[in-house]
């Protein structure tokens, strides 16, 4: 059983339009989030995963206050975000559910998108496989070797990876392959 995005009704194609669009903008503010947290290189990665574990201590009764003189190269440092196992555990549960769902999505847009099967296997592999990667990546680092590191970023780039292959060829089967196009 197949369909084909070109020649499907204009409704389902603003329907998958506004889901790609919508799947972007969440992509989008995630990767600014990676950007803010985690970082996108290796040794970013490790440092947020092999790092020093977070403790998230209770505030003290009485506080002091301190004043030392910043310059601006001290803004500038970045602060590195350290995960410890009970964050992974919940953001393991709470996105791996989610990335399946969106991954699930984005190959039933694949099956419209008039690729061959062999091009359809390997993008619905890749959409289901990178989150797996970012994960796998993470829970290695923290317990096996920052080197693991390199696993997670790969993850991560294929997921942005493989949206943009697939918003890509929807849109383009979609609103731009002739026939079709237009109600």
């Amino acid at each position: 059983m197949s369909f084909d995005l070109r020649t499907a009704d204009v409704r389902l194609k603003w329907l998958v339009t506004c889901l790609l669009a919508t799947f972007g903008l969440a992509y989008g503010f995630g990767g600014v989030m990676v950007a803010l947290y985690a970082g996108f290189t290796p040794a970013r990665v490790a440092a947020t995963y092999a790092g020093p574990p977070m403790t998230m201590a209770m505030p003290p009764d009485t506080s002091i206050v301190t004043l030392r003189p910043m310059t601006m190269a001290d803004f500038a440092k970045p602060e590195i975000h350290t995960v410890d196992r009970d964050l992974l555990i919940q953001d393991t549960h709470v996105h791996v559910p989610m990335y399946g769902i969106i991954a699930a999505v984005l190959s039933v847009i694949v099956l419209g998108a008039g690729v061959s099967p062999r091009a359809g296997l390997a993008l619905i592999t890749l959409v289901f496989a990178a989150p797996w990667l970012d994960f796998a990546g993470m829970w290695l680092t923290m317990y096996l070797a920052p080197q693991f590191a390199i696993v997670t970023v790969i993850g991560g780039w294929a997921m942005g990876a493989g949206y943009v292959i697939v918003a890509a060829l929807a849109v383009r089967r979609m609103w731009f392959a002739g026939k079709g196009v237009m109600p």
